[in-house]
């Protein structure tokens, strides 16, 4: 498993939110639901996104929009437009005055707007759980990024737009691996432009070295790792991993494994069922007071206080 692939280990779309909004002008719609992670794109028509504090993107088809939550925005057919309806947090939507536009807008499967056609129809797609595990991806996106559909070519898009409104048995997983999908081949495209600004861990997996370092790391977190044998596996002495990996990552490795170690430990804390000594063995700890200990240590709660908060 590479970091990328991290942002959608363990909690990854699970009946992620997704919908087609059919829309006529003059319209604009309010998104205020906090989700973590949203891909928007316009299937017809044009449109704009206008974050709360910045600057109006224009969506052309087969453009996607990645927007980092939880901070509102606006889509709309043009910038300042007024919002006809507000999406809250647990797919509720309303007007402006508080009325339910649920019923009223809903337009049969996962399909939602003022009627059954329209000159403007918006898909989006939803993460509504944060993934602690891919939270050093997260903090290396802008809040919002676009990617114009000439820059990058994949069928995932149009794929996606018609499973969305289909009912078929097993369904919810297939729009779910889909959004998956489209979300990592929309990162891919976004890392490689050179004006992306990529973080380090993800460039260091192009390195023969410290790439293989990473992924051993990433693949099997619970193993006794230590410089010794990460670099052995490597091929390489200890010292050059060492210089290497901080050189290209920004902190040696060990210091990378505890984060890695304690980022999974802190999503796994989330499940109801996990105790803190199955979740401490899970990542590499070899008791719940050690899992303890380190997690105070580096994150400032106890993994209690976490899992309560």
């Amino acid at each position: 498993m590479d970091a990328l692939a991290g942002l959608l280990d363990g909690p990854r779309a699970r009946g992620a939110f997704l919908l087609r909004s059919v829309l006529n002008p003059p319209w604009s719609v309010r998104i205020e639901d906090r989700a973590p992670l949203t891909l928007v794109s316009m299937l017809r028509g044009d449109g704009w996104l206008v974050p709360d504090g910045g600057d109006a993107v224009c969506l052309r088809p087969g453009d996607v929009a990645v927007v980092r939550g939880p901070d509102p925005y606006t889509v709309s057919d043009e910038p300042g437009r007024p919002p006809l309806a507000v999406i809250h947090p647990g797919e509720r939507s309303t007007t402006p005055d508080g009325e339910e536009l649920c019923k009223a807008w809903n337009q049969g499967v996962r399909t939602w707007g003022q009627g059954p056609d329209g000159s403007a129809v918006i898909l989006s797609g939803t993460y509504q759980l944060r993934s602690e595990v891919g939270q050093r991806l997260l903090d290396a996106l802008p809040a919002l990024l676009v990617l114009p559909g000439e820059q990058w070519h994949s069928p995932l898009l149009p794929l996606l737009g018609e499973e969305v409104a289909r009912d078929e048995p097993g369904q919810e997983v297939v729009l779910d691996r889909l959004l998956d999908l489209l979300l990592i081949a929309v990162l891919r495209a976004w890392f490689a432009r050179p004006d992306a600004a990529a973080p380090a861990w993800y460039l260091a997996h192009a390195d023969p070295v410290v790439g293989r370092a990473l992924r051993l790391l990433h693949d099997d977190p619970a193993h006794p790792w230590t410089v010794a044998c990460l670099s052995a596996k490597c091929g390489v002495s200890r010292a050059a991993l060492a210089r290497r990996f901080t050189a290209l990552v920004g902190e040696p490795p060990m210091t990378y494994l505890t984060g890695w170690r304690l980022a999974m430990a802190a999503d796994l804390l989330r499940e109801p069922a996990a105790t803190i000594g199955a979740v401490a063995r899970r990542v590499g700890y070899g008791s719940s007071f050690a899992l303890s200990a380190a997690f105070k240590r580096v994150r400032g709660v106890s993994p209690q206080q976490h899992r309560a908060g």
